[in-house]
């Protein structure tokens, strides 16, 4: 048998699953995989299916890549190569969901240029089909392009603000995959061309939509042209009732059932003022409109966040059937609408709805954390009253989780029995705190009576309640008794005679198995006082529910046969007969002949007319005058007196001429001196000294006159003695003055 079991693969599949949810799952797995050649391969599928980081993936480089090998998150130091990739390709084919999470700063954003550069083949992850990306930068979102594979049929985004390439991401987006599922979220606005982008994206069957700008009509009318569509979610947080009902202006104005948008039949022809605007305003003030039995044919799946008021009227505008209906509503909520949100359910959904969710938003359960947590802060609670629910057959499961709106009667567990007979799954704030200082819950085991009495397919029940033992009536009434409750969750109930409480849910709930309640000590709300009862009772309840069953069992068998019964009938018929009279009244016709008589009779009424003629034509003078300005002609003669003079240009020169031609001196015979050894350092120091003495002198004068030129002593030449001192440069004349002076008085250097 147990091999027979291990051949089929679904049977296999469902026993590893069933492994992996358990404690230490994920563990057990990778042993047997490691163990048995068998269970290698549908055991590894199992654990590389879901991947809730990168981080599994990256590790699966050799390990002299990394620049630190036990943290592969730092990134890459050596590049790899095309073997490097084997064991990522293989174990990247099982892979089915992954999860990237920026702000984890888990991986290093440098990682993701190697990916896209050296990768072997196109995508590392060709069977992937969901992913869940969480971006908060723009290059965070670039970064998911490498796993946008066309097998990719679901995508949760979920980004920060200032993402401008969103138009350019949603585009490729569209063109590279075929999505049955899309969810978006973003505090920043949705692109004005959203629908157009998406237009190709026609498989839809989950949208989520939480982002401003979700409840625009072309939103609206996208969302519902889509003709798989099973599941939408949106946010109607902070919008008014306008806003929200213009999520269905082109929906209803293309059923026809929208407010007229032509001109009015002549009533304010005369008036220039467009009622337009008016009428729609006053249509969704006061009518009831509902969308095209068309739009949102296939949806099944609704889930709402926001006011209690918008959903209400959110819901009064679908005509869907809606099956399984989840809300996120802000704690405490106004009693009107919540009573109107509870006749809105019975009467539009109750054909067809089968769960209702309800629970409260992240704002609602911050603020009761701070009130938790905060020293002296005194927990509030209020009642949520469930009696404007009629009658809903089809609803199985009804959960309402709320962290302030806590407080129920036993008449709501008697209006929830008699509304939802086929409910199944029940939970009432299970979660719900009753310190000291409040008092017990007004909720009573005895109340759940109601419900196992009436609710005869319920299996599972999590209510807070006061543990009090049950009257004689209740114990009498054998049809109170559940034969098909298993779960029972009794959160932070109160307790004082165990005892008594587990007599009483022998008797109600004799076939339960799993009984629950909060027995952590750091929880918040814990009493050790009846968690200690709670726990005596769940001690003592298996062996009373013991002795129940037999009680009844005997009970059942000495129950003594029913007398034989026989049907008669007797024919009391009584005969009748049929009269009828004719009553039909006589009817005489009589008429009177009126005519009156007319006359005519003329009037006229021509006024009298007298016919004058005014000449009216004015006089006119002619008269002219001399009016020809006298004119004088003058002339002068300007012309300049002009004296022309001759002037020889022609420059004097002179030559002169000067014998440079020198004679040697005779030599003198020397006579032989002997060569003496002179020393390098006595005859460099004479060759200084006397180079200083032959250059020396030259060398200070023509420092002297650069020193003396930048003083503010010396006086800038004039223009006219620039023109002088050219005219001498330019001239011809060679000789120079004797004594070494030139033109100017001053010293010429000598240069030897």
């Amino acid at each position: 048998m147990g091999f027979s079991l291990f051949k089929d693969p679904e049977a296999t599949h469902k026993l590893l699953e069933y492994v992996l949810d358990s404690p230490g799952g994920r563990r057990s797995l990778g042993r047997l995989a490691r163990t048995c050649k068998a269970f290698c391969e549908p055991a590894l599928n199992l654990l590389w299916k879901e991947l809730d980081s990168l981080m599994p993936l990256i590790s699966l480089f050799p390990n002299h890549l990394f620049k630190r090998a036990r943290r592969p998150g730092l990134g890459l130091a050596v590049m790899p190569l095309e073997e490097d990739w084997d064991r990522i390709l293989a174990y990247g084919q099982r892979v089915r969901r992954l999860t990237y999470d920026e702000s984890s700063k888990a991986i290093s954003p440098s990682i993701f240029p190697v990916l896209e550069e050296y990768r072997p083949r196109t995508y590392i992850l060709p069977f992937l089909t969901t992913l869940v990306w969480r971006a908060e930068s723009p290059a965070g979102l670039d970064r998911s392009q490498l796993f946008l594979s066309p097998d990719l049929q679901s995508l949760v985004l979920e980004i920060g603000t200032r993402f401008p390439q969103l138009n350019t991401f949603f585009n490729d987006l569209a063109l590279r995959t075929r999505l049955t599922s899309l969810s978006f979220t973003s505090p920043t606005s949705l692109p004005d061309d959203f629908p157009r982008l998406l237009r190709s994206q026609d498989a839809l069957e989950r949208v989520s939509l939480i982002a401003p700008g979700a409840l625009s009509s072309s939103i609206g009318h996208w969302t519902s042209s889509l003709p798989h569509l099973r599941s939408l979610q949106i946010d109607l947080t902070g919008r008014s009732a306008i806003a929200v009902e213009g999520f269905f202006d082109d929906i209803l104005a293309n059923s026809g059932n929208s407010s007229p948008t032509t001109p009015d039949s002549g009533v304010f022809s005369s008036e220039d003022i467009d009622f337009t605007e008016v009428k729609k305003s006053t249509l969704r003030l006061t009518g009831d409109r509902v969308a095209d039995k068309g739009a949102f044919a296939e949806l099944r799946h609704l889930h709402l966040t926001g006011e209690v008021s918008n959903i209400v009227v959110f819901l009064g505008h679908l005509s869907s059937p809606v099956a399984h209906l989840e809300l996120v509503v802000e704690d405490p909520m106004d009693k009107a609408d919540w009573h109107d949100l509870c006749q809105l359910l019975c009467q539009h959904l109750a054909d067809s709805l089968q769960s209702i969710r309800i629970t409260a938003s992240g704002a609602s359960r911050f603020n009761d954390l701070v009130r938790t947590t905060s020293r002296g802060a005194e927990i509030s609670s209020r009642r949520l009253a469930l009696d404007a629910l009629t009658y809903l057959p089809r609803l199985a499961r009804l959960e309402i989780d709320l962290p302030e709106s806590v407080i129920f009667h036993n008449s709501d567990l008697f209006r929830v029995g008699e509304a939802c007979p086929n409910l199944e799954v029940l939970r009432l704030c299970p979660v719900a705190r009753f310190p000291i200082s409040m008092g017990p819950p007004s909720l009573t085991l005895e109340g759940i009576a109601y419900l196992t009495s009436r609710c005869r397919r319920l299996h599972t029940l999590a209510v807070v309640v006061d543990g009090k033992g049950g009257s004689h009536e209740v114990f009498t009434d054998p049809t109170l008794s559940s034969r098909s409750l298993f779960r029972l969750h009794v959160g932070h109930s109160w307790i004082r005679d165990p005892l008594a409480a587990a007599i009483l849910l022998s008797h109600l709930v004799p076939y339960v198995e799993s009984f629950k309640w909060f027995h952590e000590k750091n929880r918040p709300g814990y009493i050790e006082t009846h968690a200690l009862n709670w726990a005596q009772v769940a001690e003592m309840l298996p062996h009373l529910q013991a002795v129940r069953l037999v009680e009844r069992q005997a009970a059942a068998r000495n129950v003594p046969d029913l007398p034989v019964m026989v049907h008669k009938s007797v024919d009391a018929t009584v005969p009748t007969r049929n009269r009828g009279v004719s009553a039909v009244a006589e009817m005489v016709d009589s008429g009177v002949q009126i005519a009156p008589q007319m006359v005519t009779r003329y009037v006229e009424a021509r006024p009298t007319c007298f016919e004058v003629e005014i000449d009216a034509t004015p006089a006119v003078l002619s008269e002219e005058v001399d009016a020809v300005p006298s004119v004088c002609e003058e002339s002068v003669d300007a012309v300049p007196v002009l004296v022309s003079q001759e002037v020889s240009a022609v420059i004097s020169t002179i030559s002169k001429s000067v014998d440079a031609v020198t004679s040697p001196e005779p030599r003198k015979s020397l006579l032989p001196m002997p060569t003496l050894y002179v020393p390098s350092v006595v005859s460099g120091a004479v060759n200084l000294a006397w180079r200083a003495m032959l250059f020396g002198p030259n060398f200070m004068t023509a420092r002297m006159h650069d020193i003396w030129t930048m003083t503010p002593f010396h006086a800038y030449r004039t223009y006219a003695q620039q023109q002088q001192q050219e005219k001498v440069a330019n001239g011809t004349e060679t000789e120079k003055p004797e004594g070494g002076n030139d033109l100017n008085g001053r010293f010429s250097p000598v240069c030897i």
